[in-house]
C-alpha cells in the first residue's frame, strides 16, 4: 500500500486547521460576557434611584414584620426559627413512599411534602384501565384511606407539618387525611401543613383539571371554609405561581396571575358570609425560584408588598393577617439533563435567593430531577444544600440582609409595577375566570414560553452545557435510578379485592349523598369524610362529583 501523497497530507492538515479555528471561534463567541436580562439595568445604582430615603422607607419598606411586609412577615425571621426544609417525595407504592419519608426525616428534613401519581391527581382509581400505565410513576398511588395511612405509618403527623401537592382531588385528599388522623386518635386542631388546592392554575398551566371552572372553585372553597372552622392550624390552600412560571410565564406574571387567582377564591369564600380575617392568614402561596438571584429576591419582596395592599383593599383589618407566607420549589425547568451535576450549583443559587427573599418553606430539587425520580443520594444532596445555608453561613442571622440596596429596591419596584400592570390587563379583560375560560391567560403564557425558547435557541439566553460550553463526552452515560411501576397491576388487583370486601350498598348510598349535597350547593367536605370513613375510593368519589358537575372542556389556545 503506497504512502500518503504530499497533496492529500496537506489537504488533511488544512482541514484539521479549519476545524480547530472553527472550534476556537465558537469558544470565543461563547465566552463573550453578554448575560441576558429582562430588565433595563443601569451600570450602578445610587440614592438618585430611590429619592427621599426616609420617605421611601416609611412608605414602601418599613421594618421586617411591619406593613407592607416588604422586608419579611416576621421581625426576627430566621434568627428565631429557620425556614421549613420540606423535600418533595412520593413514588410507587405507599410503603416505598413511607420509607423515603423516613429516610428524609433521618437526614434532617423538617417538613414533608407528598407527590401523587397522575391517576390520583385526576381522580382515577388504580384499577381503572386508563390509569394503569401511570400508576405510581410520578408520585404515589392513593386510592383509599388505608393507602394514605401507610404513607404516614410511624410518622407523628401531629408533630410534623405535611404538604399535599394536589388540586383536582384536593377535597378528597384532605378528607382522607382527616380520617387518618381521627383513626389514630389525633384531634384535627393538632394538624399542621398545607393543601395546594389551587385548581385555577391547573387549568391555566398544568392540566390536571377535572371539573368546569366555577364548580372547581366552589370545591376548593369548600375546603377553605371547612378548615377555617374545623382544622384551624392547617393551610387549606397554597395559591400556586410555580406551575405558571414553569409553563413559561415571567417572574412578574407568576405573581400577578397567582394574586388574581387568589382574589377569585377569596371572593367566593366571602360570598359565603365568612369574615375575611377568619381565614385570610391561611391563604398561602407557592412560587418557583430559579437561579437568577437578584430577580428572585426582588420578586418575593415585591410580592409581599403587593399582597399586603391587596389584603387591605379586600377589607382585612388585622395587619398581621396581611403578611404573605410562601413556600418555594427551587430548580424546576431551569435544571438541565445535560451535565446534571451542574444543577447542584443552580439549586444552591436558587435556595440562596429564596432565603434572601424571605421564604417560609423550601424544597430544593435534586440534580437528576430533569428526567428521573430522585435517588436517595441526589435527594440527600438537595437537602444538604439547604442545611449548608442554614448552619454554615451567617445569612439567617439578619432579616432582609439586602434591604436598602439601591439596586434591590429599584428592581423590587420594577417587578411590582410590571406585576400590577399584568393584573390590570386581566381585570380589563373581565377577570381571571373569564380569562381562563376563554383561554386568554393561557395564550399569554404560551407566547411567552415560545419567546423564551427562541432566546435559548438563538443563544441570547445562555445555559452552560446546553447552548454554550457543551460537553459532548460528559455525563451522557451516567446512570440514574428511574422508578418503574412494576406493582401497578398488583395494586389494581388488590384494590379490586378491597372493593369486593366492603358493604357496597352502603358505599353507593354515601356516594349518592355526595352528589345530592352538591345539587343542594352544600359544603361537600362532611360527605367526603363520611364516605372515606366507610371505605370509598378516590375514583368513586370523583365520579359522584362528575355526576353533578361534568368535566371541563379545555379551550383552544393559539
Amino acid at each position: 500500500m503506497g504512502s500518503e501523497s504530499a497533496e492529500r497530507k496537506a489537504d488533511r492538515i488544512t482541514e484539521k486547521e479549519k476545524t480547530e479555528k472553527s472550534q476556537e471561534k465558537k469558544l470565543e463567541e461563547e465566552i463573550q460576557y453578554k448575560p441576558y436580562t429582562e430588565y433595563d439595568l443601569k451600570l450602578f445604582y445610587s440614592l438618585v434611584d430611590i429619592g427621599d430615603m426616609e420617605k421611601y422607607y416609611k412608605e414602601k419598606l418599613g421594618d421586617p414584620g411591619e406593613f407592607p411586609f416588604t422586608r419579611g412577615p416576621y421581625k426576627t425571621m430566621y434568627r428565631d426559627k429557620l425556614w421549613t426544609m420540606r423535600q418533595y417525595a412520593g413514588f410507587g407504592t405507599a410503603k416505598e413512599t413511607n420509607e423515603r419519608f423516613k429516610f428524609l426525616l433521618a437526614q434532617g428534613n423538617t417538613g414533608l411534602s407528598l407527590a401523587f401519581d397522575l391517576p390520583t391527581q385526576m381522580g382515577y382509581d388504580s384499577d381503572d384501565e386508563i390509569a394503569l400505565p401511570e400508576v405510581g410513576k410520578v408520585g404515589v398511588a392513593i386510592d383509599t384511606v388505608e393507602d394514605l395511612s401507610t404513607v404516614f405509618d410511624g410518622i407523628p403527623i401531629d408533630k410534623i407539618s405535611v404538604s399535599f401537592t394536589i388540586n383536582g382531588t384536593a377535597p378528597q385528599i384532605m378528607a382522607m387525611y382527616l380520617v387518618v388522623a381521627k383513626k389514630r386518635g389525633i384531634t384535627w386542631e393538632k394538624l399542621t401543613g398545607t393543601l395546594q388546592n389551587d385548581i385555577l392554575k391547573e387549568i391555566i398551566a398544568r392540566g390536571t383539571w377535572i371539573y368546569p371552572v366555577e364548580p372547581s372553585v366552589k370545591l376548593s372553597c369548600d375546603v377553605i371554609e371547612f378548615c377555617s372552622k374545623n382544622v384551624q392550624r392547617f393551610n387549606p390552600i397554597s395559591v400556586c405561581g410555580y406551575h405558571i412560571r414553569e409553563a413559561g410565564a415571567t417572574a412578574w406574571q407568576e405573581i400577578a396571575y397567582a394574586f388574581e387567582n387568589a382574589k377569585v377564591y377569596v371572593s367566593e369564600v366571602l360570598s359565603r358570609g365568612l369574615d375575611i380575617d377568619s381565614f385570610i392568614k391561611r391563604v398561602t402561596f407557592f412560587f418557583c425560584t430559579y437561579h437568577n438571584l437578584f430577580e428572585e429576591v426582588a420578586k418575593y419582596r415585591a410580592a409581599r408588598r403587593m399582597w399586603a395592599h391587596i389584603c387591605k383593599e379586600l377589607g382585612v383589618k388585622d395587619q398581621k393577617n396581611m403578611a404573605m407566607k410562601f413556600a418555594v420549589a427551587v430548580g424546576g425547568a431551569s435544571l438541565t439533563r445535560a451535565e446534571p451535576l451542574l444543577n447542584i450549583a443552580r439549586v444552591m443559587l436558587g435556595a440562596l435567593a429564596t432565603v434572601l427573599g424571605g421564604g417560609q418553606s423550601i424544597f430544593t430539587e435534586a440534580y437528576d430531577e430533569a428526567y428521573s425520580i430522585p435517588s436517595e443520594h441526589s435527594a440527600k444532596i438537595a437537602l444538604r444544600t439547604q442545611q449548608i445555608l442554614a448552619f454554615e453561613t451567617d445569612i439567617p442571622l439578619v432579616s432582609d440582609p439586602l434591604g436598602g440596596s439601591f439596586f434591590i429596591e429599584s428592581l423590587t419596584d420594577q417587578i411590582e409595577q410590571r406585576a400590577l400592570s399584568e393584573m390590570k390587563r386581566i381585570e380589563a379583560y373581565g377577570g381571571m375566570v373569564k380569562a381562563i375560560k376563554d383561554g386568554f391567560v393561557q395564550s399569554i403564557i404560551l407566547s411567552e414560553a415560545y419567546r423564551q425558547q427562541k432566546l435559548v435557541e438563538n443563544k441570547l439566553k445562555k445555559i452552560v452545557g446546553v447552548n454554550i460550553f457543551e460537553d459532548k463526552n460528559g455525563d451522557g452515560n451516567q446512570k440514574f435510578e428511574i422508578f418503574r411501576p412494576r406493582e401497578a397491576h398488583e395494586k389494581a388487583k388488590l384494590l379490586q379485592e378491597y372493593k369486593k370486601s366492603r358493604d357496597n350498598t352502603k358505599i353507593q348510598k354515601l356516594l349518592d349523598n355526595i352528589s345530592f349535597a352538591l345539587e343542594r350547593n352544600e359544603n361537600v367536605m362532611p360527605y367526603l369524610i363520611e364516605a372515606f370513613e366507610n371505605g370509598a375510593t378516590i375514583g368513586e368519589t370523583t365520579k359522584a362529583i362528575k355526576k353533578v358537575y361534568g368535566e371541563f372542556n379545555e379551550p383552544i389556545v393559539v
